[in-house]
């Protein structure tokens, strides 16, 4: 369930805010969505080796920051499934990684392995980031965008929000021009096709428990959540401190 709130001069403006930033959830979709035809990631897994893909911007622009994300904690953030199987004729032998992705240039990628990724440990954050920059496009003076476990705001009033299901209880923090995501490592309500980054992925390269992050943009409160999660006291904590990010709330399940 996605909600989004937007405050503006007028009625009609606020209206056209969030009727953008809903087209604009939807694009993030359309373009990465992990199987169907159309998609940027269906282009690459159907791409062959060393031979550049044409693909969005935005999906170019998610690729990128999940590549210097990839970087940073020596491989645990890593968006690409691990049952990836070569396909007849196409020049592939083994299952790639995401270290198997090349950005070339903006707008161009080159896979050099079978490569079939599912950004759902980023792009949701992603695809919020867009519905805020879409309402602020629309001259909206103030917006939240709540897609379930992400969420942003900017404004000049703070918003309250309850993170629930850490520890005991629940906590109230203040939210004021930026982000938080939360990823649950154990839940298993997640959509048939779309199944996101713990599909396939051993508890090992997940980790385990409830995490929730603060950071200036969701894409990137929702990809670290994931770095968090795989490595709570290691290099998964240490990216917070250096990517400006918090972490609001973490539990461990057994």
């Amino acid at each position: 369930m996605i909600a989004i709130d937007a405050g503006a001069g007028t009625r009609e403006k606020a209206l056209s805010g969030i009727e953008a930033a809903f087209a604009a959830i939807q694009q993030v979709e359309s373009l990465m969505h992990p199987t169907r035809d159309g998609s940027d990631l269906r282009a690459i897994h159907r791409g062959r080796s060393g031979v550049p893909v044409k693909i969005h911007a935005w999906t170019w622009e998610v690729l990128a920051q999940s590549h210097r994300l990839h970087r940073l904690s020596n491989g645990a953030f890593d968006p690409c499934l691990p049952a990836a199987r070569a396909r007849a004729g196409a020049g592939y032998t083994g299952a790639g990684r995401f270290s198997d992705l090349e950005l070339a240039s903006p707008g161009w990628v080159i896979p050099h392995a079978p490569l079939h990724m599912d950004l759902g440990g980023i792009a949701k954050g992603y695809a919020v980031d867009r519905a805020l920059l879409a309402l602020r496009e629309a001259g909206c003076d103030s917006g939240l965008v709540n897609a379930g476990g992400d969420l942003a705001v900017f404004g000049e009033r703070s918003r309250a929000i309850v993170i629930r299901g850490h520890g005991d209880g629940s906590e109230l923090v203040e939210l004021e021009n930026g982000a938080m995501a939360s990823s649950d490592a154990n839940c298993a309500d997640r959509p048939a096709e779309h199944r996101g980054y713990y599909h396939g992925k051993t508890r090992h390269e997940i980790g385990s428990g409830r995490v929730t992050v603060r950071a200036v943009c969701a894409a990137l409160a929702d990809a670290l959540t994931k770095c968090v999660l795989a490595d709570p006291h290691g290099r998964g904590a240490a990216l917070l401190g250096m990517l400006d990010a918090r972490l609001l709330a973490y539990t461990q399940t057994p």
